[in-house]
């Protein structure tokens, strides 16, 4: 029992730091970018969407989905679905404040999508198509990201997923919109900048 706890924390902490990858700090620094002092200056897809366009953003976004994946597949390897949803849960919070960067880091989205990819293929696929389509009506990133999160319960129970799955999701959702309070202010008041290149 000691050893399987020793184990389960330790790769906690795996995921945690997996979590605070800087993704978005990288891609941009390649383009001479210090994405912390452009626009809101959230290390994450939407940003980096805004300031470099929606390639970049793209980019950035598979990059921290990965990290999700990642510590999903891990805690499902070496266990069971419950701690792969820990893993990529504590892969989020590694995303989001990372100790490395005095915990000022990204929103959580795509690591999050990172978790759903691994668990439910097909819903993070429709999601992935419904974000598309709302970049390209609403030229705002965010937009999508704050509309789709409450579909996520609704698109786990349809396929099948336990109550336990279900509730999970609605907790991590609950974390990641107000993680987006921010950018729902900046939208009710009509400043929230656009995403370059978001009509290509």
């Amino acid at each position: 029992m000691f050893a399987t706890t020793i184990a389960v924390i330790a790769i906690c902490v795996l995921s945690y730091f997996l979590g605070t990858f800087p993704s978005a700090i990288m891609v941009a620094t390649s383009k001479g970018l210090d994405i912390t002092h452009i626009g809101s200056g959230n290390p994450g897809t939407s940003n980096i969407a805004r300031a470099m366009g929606w390639k970049y953003g793209a980019l950035v976004f598979v990059m921290d989905a990965g990290k999700g994946s990642i510590a999903t597949a891990i805690g499902m390897f070496i266990s069971d679905r419950r701690l792969g949803y820990l893993c990529g849960a504590v892969a989020i919070i590694g995303h989001m404040f990372p100790v490395q960067r005095k915990f000022k880091g990204g929103k959580g989205v795509a690591t999050g999508a990172g978790i759903i990819f691994v668990m439910y293929f097909f819903v993070m696929l429709l999601l992935s198509v419904m974000w598309v389509i709302s970049l390209k009506l609403t030229k705002k990133a965010s937009i999508g990201s704050i509309l789709l999160l409450p579909l996520l319960p609704i698109l786990f129970a349809l396929a099948g997923a336990p109550a336990w799955e279900i509730w999970t999701t609605i907790g991590l959702g609950v974390i990641i919109e107000i993680r987006h309070t921010a950018n729902i202010k900046r939208l009710l008041s009509g400043n929230e900048p656009p995403v370059s290149g978001a009509s290509i």
